[in-house]
C-alpha cells in the first residue's frame, strides 16, 4: 500500500512538513498550492527537496473553477491550466486535481463539462500529464462523485480520470456502493478524511473539522471497502483540514496520519482478503483480558504517604523485587506496583513528573503479537537493561511518555511475579475492602493529544471509542472520550484539557505532562466497601450535602438509600441499563486520586457527577507553586 498526505494537513513551512512526512514513513506527498506559493525556493528546487526526502509528489492541487465557464472566462481557464502544467513539470509531478466549479458564473450541463475536460486532457497528454476531477460537496453544479464520474466517462480521454475523496462522498451521505462499478484505471487517486458528525455548513465543516480515518464518525471503512472492490491499488492519501492539526506538532500529526492509513488498510484487507490493498503484515488487534498492574514511580521519601493511602484502601504488601526497590500491593485481581528504585526509567520519570502512575500492564492474548502490531502501527517500542534473572516484558511508550506493558499466559511472562519477586509475609494491618478489579483508568492530556491516543488504543486493541462528552469544571470544559471493549476488561477514559485552570489542566501543568490521573477500582458492594474503608482509616472525599437533596428529588430515591449515600459520600447515577455508585479519595500529590465504583448493569462513567466531584476535589488541592508533601 502506497501512502501519501497533503501538505495542508500539517503545520509549519514546506520544509518542516516534508521532514515530518518523510520521517513518518509516507511514500508520497500532495503539494497544496498555497504551501508552495509562500515558500521561497523555485519549483525545481522544491521538487528536488521532495525527492531528496525519498518522497514522490503524488498530486498538485487544487485547480479551481474550470469546467462549464462561458467565454471569455473559458479561454482564460485554459490559459491558467497551461501555467499550472508548466509548474507541475518543473516540480516533477504528473497529476493535478481539478475540483468541481463553485463559481456563480459556471454553466451547468454534463456534456459541456465533458467537452471541457476532453480538451484539457488533450493539452495534458501533450505534456504526459494527467488530470483528476473531484466533486466538491459544495460544488455549484457538480457535488456528487456519480456526476463527476459521468463527466469523466463522457470526456473519454485516457489522461482524464476521477479523484474520490471520502469526506465529499460521506458528508452528503451518497451511496458508496456506486463506486464499485467505476473502472479502477479511471480512479487516479483516493483522498481520505474522517470527521465528527456535526450539523453545519458543509464547507465550514470540511475546512475546520476533518480528522484522520478512525478519529471521527464517518463510515470511512465502507467507503474504502467500495474502493477496494474496484481493484484499486494506487495511493491512499490524506487531505485533512483541521484547525487543531494546523497548530500542532507536524511530526505527531504525520505519525497519526500514517497510523490511520495502515489501520484502515488492515481493516479492509481482513474483511476483503482478495482486494489489491496491500498492507504491512501484522497480527490482528489484541484482545485485552484485563489490567494486570499499575506502576507508580515515587521517591523513597514520598513512598510512605502513598503506601499509607494504598493500605487504607485495603491493599496488602505481598511481594518485593529480588534486585530492585520495587514492592507489590495486592487486593482481589488488582496489583499496584510501587517503584522507588533510582535506576532505570522509573527513576527518570520521577525526576521529571514527580510521583505518578507512569506505567500500566495490560494482560492480552499474546504479548509479542501485541507488541508487533503496535510497532507496525508506529508505536515506539520501549526497552531498558535487565538485571540477571529478569524477564523482558514487551512494551511501548504511551500517553505522556509513560509505558504500556504487555503480559500474557502463553509465555514466561505468566510466571513473572514468582520469578522476579519474593513473597512478603506482612501482617495485615488493614483488612481488604472488597476491591476486586480495576474498573477503568483515567488519563488526562492536552486536548490536542486526545485524537492521537484514541487512535493509538483503538488501532492496537480490540476496543472502540465512545462519543465525546463535555465534562463541566467550574473553571472550564474538559472534553472526554472513552476507549472500551465489550467485555469491560479494558476501559480508559481520556480527558482532554484546553486550559490549565481546570482540574485536568492543573494536573498536566503540575506533573509536566499527560498521564494517568485516577484509577477506579470495582467492588461488588459499595456500602460494605465504604464501611471497611472507614475501619482502615480511609477518609473519603466529602461531597456537598446539597447534592443529596437534589439527588433524592431527581431520581425519586428512597430516603433511606439517599441517607446511606450521604453518610458515605457516595455519588449515584442511573442509565437505561442500571445503577452506578462512586466513592472517591481526596487528591494525592499533584492532583492524582482513587475512585471506587459499583456497577449494577450501568454502562457509563458517571459524567453527570463530574462537576460535583471536581468541586470537592479542588478543595483538597495545595496552592500552586507550593512544594509537595
Amino acid at each position: 500500500m502506497k501512502t501519501s498526505i497533503a501538505t495542508v494537513s500539517l503545520s509549519g513551512d514546506l520544509r518542516d512538513k516534508l521532514d515530518a512526512i518523510a520521517k513518518a514513513g509516507f511514500d508520497g506527498v500532495e503539494i497544496f498550492e498555497n504551501d508552495f506559493l509562500v515558500f521561497d525556493e523555485s519549483p525545481r528546487q522544491v521538487g528536488r527537496m521532495v525527492r531528496d526526502h525519498g518522497l514522490e509528489i503524488t498530486l498538485f492541487q487544487p485547480f479551481r473553477d474550470f469546467e462549464g465557464m462561458p467565454e471569455p472566462l473559458r479561454s482564460r481557464t485554459f490559459d491558467r491550466a497551461e501555467r499550472k502544467f508548466d509548474l507541475m513539470q518543473e516540480l516533477g509531478t504528473d497529476l493535478v486535481l481539478v475540483c468541481s466549479n463553485v463559481s456563480s458564473a459556471a454553466l451547468g450541463g454534463i456534456d459541456r463539462a465533458a467537452a471541457d475536460f476532453h480538451e484539457l486532457g488533450e493539452r495534458a497528454a501533450r505534456r504526459a500529464l494527467r488530470v483528476g476531477y473531484e466533486a466538491l460537496a459544495w460544488g455549484r453544479h457538480i457535488h456528487d462523485h456519480r456526476d463527476a464520474w459521468e463527466i469523466v466517462r463522457r470526456a473519454d480521454h485516457p489522461n482524464v480520470g476521477l479523484i474520490l475523496d471520502s469526506f465529499h462522498t460521506l458528508s452528503r451521505r451518497i451511496d458508496v456502493n456506486s463506486i464499485r462499478s467505476i473502472p479502477k484505471e479511471k480512479i487516479f487517486i483516493i483522498q481520505l478524511a474522517d470527521a465528527p458528525l456535526i450539523d453545519m455548513d458543509l464547507l465550514y465543516w470540511s475546512r475546520h473539522f476533518r480528522n484522520m480515518p478512525g478519529e471521527g464518525d464517518l463510515p470511512v471503512f465502507d467507503f474504502m471497502a467500495a474502493v477496494a472492490a474496484t481493484g484499486y491499488d494506487g495511493y491512499l492519501s490524506l487531505e485533512i483540514f483541521n484547525d487543531q492539526f494546523r497548530g500542532g506538532s507536524p511530526s505527531a500529526i504525520a505519525v497519526d496520519g500514517r497510523r490511520s492509513l495502515i489501520y484502515l488498510g488492515d481493516q479492509v484487507k481482513r474483511a476483503l482478503p482478495e482486494s489489491a490493498i496491500g498492507v504491512p503484515e501484522m497480527p490482528q488487534r489484541s484482545a485485552v483480558e484485563g489490567v494486570a498492574f499499575i506502576e507508580f514511580a515515587v521517591d523513597a521519601s514520598e513512598a510512605t504517604g502513598l503506601v499509607a493511602l494504598v493500605e487504607t484502601l485495603g491493599f496488602r504488601k505481598t511481594a518485593k523485587h529480588k534486585t530492585k526497590e520495587v514492592a507489590v500491593f495486592k487486593q482481589g485481581d488488582v496489583r499496584l506496583v510501587v517503584n522507588t528504585d533510582e535506576r532505570g526509567f522509573a527513576g527518570s520519570s520521577y525526576l521529571v513528573h514527580g510521583t505518578s502512575a507512569y506505567a500500566m500492564g495490560l494482560k492480552v492474548d499474546d504479548a509479542q503479537a501485541a507488541l508487533a502490531r503496535a510497532v507496525a502501527l508506529g508505536a515506539e517500542p520501549f526497552q531498558q537493561p535487565l538485571d540477571p534473572g529478569e524477564i523482558e516484558m514487551p512494551a511501548v511508550r504511551g500517553v505522556g511518555g509513560g509505558i504500556v506493558y504487555f503480559l500474557d499466559d502463553r509465555s514466561a511472562l505468566a510466571d513473572i511475579w514468582a520469578v522476579e519477586f519474593d513473597p512478603v509475609d506482612s501482617a495485615e494491618a488493614q483488612r481488604p475492602a472488597g476491591l476486586v478489579a480495576v474498573d477503568h483508568l483515567a488519563q488526562t492530556m492536552n486536548y490536542d493529544e486526545l485524537l492521537t491516543w484514541l487512535l493509538f488504543y483503538t488501532s492496537i486493541f480490540e476496543a472502540e471509542k465512545t462519543p465525546v462528552v463535555d465534562i463541566i469544571d467550574p473553571s472550564g470544559v474538559v472534553r472526554s472520550q472513552v476507549v472500551e471493549n465489550g467485555q469491560g476488561t479494558l476501559r480508559i477514559t481520556m480527558n482532554g484539557a484546553e486550559n490549565r485552570n481546570t482540574l485536568a489542566g492543573r494536573f498536566i501543568a503540575e506533573t509536566f505532562g499527560s498521564g494517568i490521573q485516577h484509577i477506579a477500582f470495582r467492588t461488588d458492594d459499595i456500602f460494605a466497601t465504604a464501611e471497611a474503608l472507614k475501619r482502615n482509616g480511609f477518609v473519603s472525599l466529602a461531597i456537598s450535602p446539597n447534592y443529596y437533596d437534589d439527588l433524592e428529588a431527581r431520581f425519586g430515591l428512597d430516603a433511606t438509600l439517599c441517607e446511606r449515600l450521604r453518610r458515605n459520600n457516595i455519588l449515584y447515577d442511573r442509565d437505561e441499563a442500571g445503577e452506578y455508585f462512586q466513592l472517591y479519595s481526596p487528591t494525592y500529590g499533584e492532583g492524582f486520586f482513587f475512585e471506587i465504583v459499583e456497577r449494577r448493569g450501568y454502562k457509563g462513567y458517571g459524567a453527570a457527577n463530574a462537576i460535583f466531584r471536581i468541586a470537592a476535589l479542588r478543595k483538597h488541592l495545595r496552592p500552586q507553586g507550593m512544594p509537595a508533601i
